[in-house]
C-alpha cells in the first residue's frame, strides 16, 4: 500500500490531504515546517514507511519510521497542532484553519483500519510525502 501525502505550509500549521491510489482518504494537520526541529516541526518531505504501535497513551497507532533525526513520530487524533503534536501527523475529517481540524477519532480510525488491513495481509504501507 502507498499513502500519498501532499502538504500546503502555513505559518501557525501544516495541512494536508492524504490519499492511496488517488483515493481520498482524509485530510492531515501537522505543525509549521521549523527545519525538521524535534518537537517543533513537522517531518521532512520524503518516502517514508509505517507500522504498527501500541503505547499507554494512544493504544493501537500507527508509527512513522526511518525519520531523520527523530523518533516515535505518530498518526494520532489531534485537531489543535500546536497545542496537541509535537512533531507527529493528526488525520482529520474537515480542515478548519491552518494546523486545525475536526473529527479526528473518526478520521484516524478510518486510517487505521486501512493500513492495518494492510499490514495484516503481509503488505509494506509506504508513506509519500510532498507539497
Amino acid at each position: 500500500m502507498i499513502l500519498v501525502l501532499t502538504r500546503t505550509y502555513f505559518p501557525d500549521g501544516t495541512n494536508g490531504k492524504l490519499e492511496s491510489n488517488g483515493t481520498f482518504i482524509c485530510y492531515t494537520i501537522e505543525l509549521p515546517w521549523k527545519n525538521n526541529q524535534v518537537g517543533f516541526s513537522c517531518i521532512p518531505e520524503g518516502n517514508y514507511f509505517i507500522r504498527k504501535r501500541y503505547s499507554a497513551k494512544y493504544k493501537w497507532h500507527l508509527e512513522v519510521i526511518n525519520v531523520q533525526d527523530r523518533k516515535y513520530i505518530l498518526f494520532h487524533p489531534a485537531n489543535f497542532a500546536l497545542s496537541e503534536l509535537r512533531g507527529c501527523i493528526a488525520p482529520v475529517l474537515t480542515l478548519s484553519g491552518a494546523g486545525i481540524g475536526l473529527q479526528s477519532k473518526l478520521a484516524f480510525e478510518k486510517l487505521k483500519a486501512l493500513v492495518y488491513t494492510s499490514l495484516d495481509s503481509g503488505n509494506c504501507v509506504e508513506l509519500i510525502i510532498n507539497s
